[in-house]
């Protein structure tokens, strides 16, 4: 479990092809802070360290989290946010994440103008019911705020800070981005379709 907030941006050092899926090997200051079995969120999605040795952890996807995320199309020395799992001593300062991404959507548009910026993103009819104004929804494991939602698109408003240190300023229009929408938003929606409300 995870709250949204983004601790660095690390770098993927090495793309090894295993059968079934890839291992990343992914530059990061807490490189040397981890253990085996960590669960680490990048760009959202979460994954389980296998190894680590000086400032570099090792994590494994498999063929469904590849096609479901957008891991299966970086590159070495392409950015990811970074999130170590949630512990008792840390404060909840985003929204509850799982790291279990629903859906990759493209980036439509991004508005800048001055220190307001405002990030459109796709949103596949399927997952609409899920968009609530002034609700949350984390992109490539960032907590934000929906801001607009119009039709088959919405928007999150972001802070400089949050685009400065994030690998969102590395981004572009037609990017794709990994979304995870809010779960409880989830269940209560599909609680009111099992009682065909």
């Amino acid at each position: 479990m995870f709250t949204g907030i983004v601790e660095e941006v690390g770098v993927i050092k090495k793309i090894t092809k295993m059968d079934g899926g890839m291992e990343l090997s992914i530059q990061s200051t807490f490189g040397l802070k981890v253990h085996i079995d960590e669960s680490i969120s990048v760009n959202g999605v979460c994954l389980t360290v296998v190894s680590f040795k000086e400032d570099v952890f090792k994590v494994q996807c498999v063929e469904e989290t590849l096609r479901k995320t957008n891991l299966g199309k970086l590159g070495v020395e392409s950015p990811v946010n970074l999130e170590r799992s949630l512990t008792l001593e840390k404060a909840i300062e985003g929204h509850i994440v799982q790291g279990h991404v629903d859906t990759s959507a493209k980036i439509t548009k991004i508005d800048r103008d001055g220190a307001d910026i405002m990030l459109w993103v796709e949103c596949p009819s399927e997952y609409q019911n899920y968009i609530v104004g002034r609700g949350s929804v984390a992109l490539d494991g960032i907590s934000l705020t929906v801001a607009r939602d119009e039709g088959d698109q919405f928007a999150v408003a972001i802070i400089p800070y949050t685009w400065d240190y994030t690998n969102l300023k590395e981004k572009k229009v037609g990017d794709m981005l990994n979304v995870e929408f809010d779960v409880f938003g989830k269940y209560i929606i599909k609680y009111l379709e099992k009682r065909g409300l």
